[in-house]
């Protein structure tokens, strides 16, 4: 397996106090007590019921590159200076060959409570690969989320473009966020490094900067192709009754279009869209076709984006009705490309989907990169057994109590070939089956219980890493995962998945968990005494 695709992914991308907690563990004599970490999330991020988990592959990658170096040792060292000499040897020795790790497939739709990742090994070393697990999953489960929920507003035939990198947390921010919004739905990246990195198809085309740097036509060299351009110009002017367009403008297009004769693409609304932008474009595009090659489109970055692409519709379809070329099947006016970007969230999307637009390509910068919805993941990463013994948290807060124990997720399939709940049942239980009629428990509430009749029964948590080895499932391609993700979502319903009020999916216990949970709940309880 790979090393993490960044390097500053090692054992010391920790919290101080997981250091500090296995010093007590070792001096206590601990360390090596068999124990088991659930990661998991109480709520499902942007208000709605599902979560797309994600950074799995760097996770395990991390796990399998653990270890502590001499230099770290040191400095370690200097920082708890009074600690047992031994304990550092010991440091310097650890690794993760007797970590096994069970997860959901990555790409997989989640929810609150079905651990997406649960750890068996020692304690100590479970306790130390904390913090960094949930870094790496975290933010890669928020945004590809986020991601889906823009495929979502934007519908499966809108091509999606991440053009988050200069608006990224960092480097590293701007390259989990180019391949976790791939995994979520995006269709491409502006990351070049991204790109290269995880394969993702990159787009880019010009900014206004190349637009602006021609002040006139005498910036370019005059020949046929320009004279065409112009002769075009002046038919799209009266056909519309504009004034002249801006020749800065115009030249900026045709030195693009020389560049790249079979990728033009024209960012349009430097100067005035629909009074110079869009005519410009369409000149160089007719002088383009009439030579035998197809331009690509526009691309708008300000003003009122949907009524921008319709009126931009209108009269590609009016300028090639009406200015007759030789190769006009080149020419399409409902064919002809119109990007959008400007700041765009998913808000926006669902706005311009209700008064209509015609945008074909979406490029999201901020609002995906940055998950400006929601800027942190609370995924937790807790330990539910030790040495067989069950842990459990209780909490005011009854979101907070812990689901005590090893345990295992099915996913419970319906008639219709949706999912109906999850069903979280104890190690050694019989496994739920298709056809069996099986009592399904809400975690805290004893009066709310259903009963299933599965059509099918997906059990959910498969071993990605046995005992320091990783398993022949950690060998998803990024391709692979991102086909998962999409399916997964076809397959929830659509109440699940939508923006307003979308209807809660449930996690479930079994009977047997139900009443393991609540037992140990009373008996770890305190009881208040009144006088």
């Amino acid at each position: 397996m790979k090393p993490p695709t960044n390097p500053l992914v090692r054992a010391l991308l920790t919290d101080m106090y997981q250091i500090t907690m296995v010093y007590g563990y070792w001096k206590a004599g601990k360390h090596n007590d068999d124990a088991v970490f659930d990661q998991f999330f109480r709520e499902c991020p942007f208000g709605g019921e599902f979560a797309i988990f994600a950074g799995l592959g760097e996770a395990l990658k991390y796990v399998n590159s653990f270890g502590f170096s001499d230099d770290d040792i040191e400095y370690i060292r200097g920082e708890l200076p009074d600690c047992d000499p031994d304990f550092f040897k010991w440091l310097r020795q650890t690794n993760t060959d007797e970590i096994t790790i069970h997860a959901i497939h990555e790409g997989s739709v989640v929810f609150p409570r079905t651990p997406p990742m649960i750890i068996y090994g020692p304690l100590g070393i479970g306790q130390m690969l904390e913090t960094a697990l949930l870094n790496l999953v975290n933010y890669p489960t928020l945004i590809a989320t986020n991601a889906a929920r823009f495929r979502l507003a934007a519908g499966p035939k809108k091509f999606l473009i991440d053009m988050g990198l200069r608006r990224a947390q960092g480097p590293d921010g701007a390259l989990s966020g180019a391949l976790y919004s791939y995994i979520g739905g995006f269709d491409a990246t502006s990351n070049v490094l991204a790109g290269k990195l995880f394969g993702i198809p990159i787009k880019g085309t010009h900014a206004h900067s190349f637009v602006t740097s021609f002040a006139s036509l005498d910036d370019i060299e005059h020949d046929e192709f320009v004279e065409r351009v112009l002769f075009f110009r002046e038919k799209i002017q009266k056909l519309f009754g504009l004034g002249k367009t801006n020749d800065g403008e115009l030249a900026a297009f045709i030195a693009y279009a020389r560049a790249f004769p079979k990728g033009f693409l024209a960012l349009v609304d430097t100067y005035n869209t629909l009074k110079s932008g869009v005519p410009n474009f369409l000149a160089v595009a007719f002088a383009l076709a009439e030579k035998g090659l197809k331009p690509v489109g526009i691309r708008l970055d300000s003003g009122d984006l949907a009524h921008l692409s319709k009126e931009s519709r209108k009269m590609f379809i009016t300028a090639i009705a009406e200015i007759l070329i030789k190769n006009t099947l080149l020419l399409d006016g409902n064919d002809l490309l119109i990007a959008a970007s400007n700041d765009i969230n998913e808000g926006a999307i669902h706005a311009m989907n209700q008064q209509g637009h015609e945008i074909d390509t979406f490029g999201v910068g901020t609002h995906n990169i940055t998950c400006q919805a929601q800027p942190a993941m609370g995924g937790v990463y807790k330990l539910v057994e030790i040495n067989g013994r069950p842990c459990i948290k209780i909490s005011e807060n009854q979101i907070k109590i812990l689901l005590p124990g090893k345990k295992t997720g099915h996913r419970l399939i319906g008639k219709d070939g949706r999912p109906i709940l999850d069903l979280l049942i104890a190690d050694g239980e019989p496994e739920p089956r298709p056809g069996e009629r099986i009592l399904c428990c809400h975690p805290f509430d004893q009066h709310k219980r259903v009963y299933v009749t599965p059509s099918a029964v997906r059990h959910l948590h498969i071993c990605y890493y046995r005992n320091g080895v990783p398993t022949e499932e950690a060998n998803k391609s990024i391709a692979e995962i991102r086909e998962h993700a999409q399916r997964e979502l076809a397959s929830l319903r659509e109440d699940h998945l939508r923006t307003t009020n979308p209807t809660p999916y449930k996690t479930a216990l079994s009977e047997s968990l139900f009443n393991y949970l609540h037992k140990l709940w009373s008996a770890e309880a305190p009881i208040d005494e009144l006088s």
